[in-house]
């Protein structure tokens, strides 16, 4: 880790020149004295960095000094530097790692190419945290110990031994055969088995876990997004879940597929309406989603889904049509 960490600051100081060791621990996330000894650790070992004295003062490198980090073109450095700009990487707890590959991407570059695809980057993002209508994401916090275990497991290939709390269910630890980690729209998962048994784990509900010796018992090669997708058709085929006929404008259609937890069907109307059959965990999930599109969508069946929206639609018309007092 502290060999990663000197390349680091050695990118630091090319790409940003001059820095005080206090903006150099922050980049890093570490205390200014393990700058400092950093710094000692680098001179030692004949890079050529030299402190500033002064108001503005700090830690530089001498212009000419290069690292020797090649092989990247133009557009595949330009491309790792857009995907960084996505927020996939927090939910693995790999938001420091990929601060540090990018700026090692960026210093691979060519002297010609490097301030060229930094600004082409910066004018392409990913997935922001908030939408035109200024609403934020949602987002699961995971404790960063908690996913760098589960991580660690996954990627090592041992057995897992997780405090979980399900969904109204009082927390309980399980020992589980990590598969792999996926994340959707800021939620991470953890695909194992049990016993035996295809299992999937929010990583949110996870209150703790621990990473045990011995290996897990999972196959050596695997697809996991087919294992995902068999995931998902397992969800939707278990349990009482809601199906829903509706029929939408295409300009919302989207906005329903993200709230429901599938698109069944699908056929266009000669109104230019969509006709989705749609599956909602409940009624209850049912009701809230379509509210949220007012009249681009319209309840065709069950009839239950249709009433309750009706009959909310009249409490509203009922209660601005009285006068404020």
């Amino acid at each position: 880790m502290r060999a990663d960490r000197l390349i680091s600051l050695v990118l630091l100081l090319r790409q940003r020149g001059r820095m005080t060791a206090t903006a150099l621990a922050r980049e890093l996330e570490v205390s200014t004295r393990t700058v400092l000894r950093d710094i000692e650790a680098l001179s030692a070992a004949g890079v050529p960095v030299y402190a500033e004295r002064g108001r503005r003062g700090g830690f530089a490198l001498l212009p000419d000094f290069r690292t020797d980090l090649t092989g990247l073109n133009h557009d595949e450095a330009l491309a790792l530097l857009v995907a960084g700009s996505g927020r996939g990487e927090q939910a693995f707890g790999l938001g420091s790692a990929l601060a540090s590959a990018m700026r090692k991407v960026v210093d691979a570059l060519p002297d010609r190419h490097r301030t060229v695809a930094s600004d082409a980057a910066r004018r392409m993002l990913i997935d922001p945290e908030t939408d035109l209508l200024s609403r934020r994401q949602a987002t699961e916090p995971v404790p960063g110990t908690t996913m760098a275990v589960v991580r660690r497991a996954v990627l090592a290939g041992h057995r897992l031994r997780i405090h979980y709390a399900a969904a109204d269910q009082a927390p309980t630890w399980r020992t589980v055969d990590p598969i792999g980690l996926v994340t959707v729209r800021d939620r991470a998962y953890l695909l194992a088995t049990r016993a035996g048994a295809d299992r999937t784990y929010r990583l949110s509900r996870m209150l703790a876990a621990e990473e045990l010796p011995e290996p897990a018992r999972r196959p050596h090669q695997v697809d996991l997004d087919r294992a995902w997708r068999d995931r998902c058709a397992q969800f939707l085929s278990d349990g009482p879940h809601l199906t829903v006929l509706v029929r939408v404008t295409p300009e919302r259609r989207e906005e329903l597929a993200r709230t429901a937890l599938a698109v069944r069907a699908e056929e266009p109307e000669a109104d230019g309406r969509l006709r989705l059959e749609v599956t909602f965990q409940d009624a209850r999930h049912a009701e809230w989603a379509l509210w949220q599109l007012t009249a681009d969508v319209e309840v065709l069946a069950p009839r239950s889904v249709r009433t309750a929206l009706r009959d909310r639609a009249a409490m509203i018309v009922a209660r601005y049509t009285e006068t404020p007092t």
